[in-house]
């Protein structure tokens, strides 16, 4: 039974599309529209997590993170 788990996608506009980052492994991807970024950083974590030896996981695993914002 595949295991669901959840990650953060935080989303910036560029240009004519979006850049997307999942903090808990650094990990980048882009799209057209949000929901192509969305998707295509879910496909990169998923890679991510089934190539990439167990310590490289460990290591870059971000567990606490605070969203805050500041002026």
């Amino acid at each position: 039974m595949k295991t669901i788990r959840e990650f953060t996608a935080l989303v910036e506009r560029e240009c004519d599309g979006y850049v997307v980052l999942c903090p808990e492994f650094d990990v980048t991807s882009q799209g057209d529209t949000v929901e192509e970024a969305r998707r295509n950083l879910a496909e990169a974590v998923t890679l991510f997590l089934e190539t990439s030896d167990p310590s490289e996981i460990k290591s870059r695993h971000h567990t606490e993170m605070f969203l805050t914002r500041f002026d």
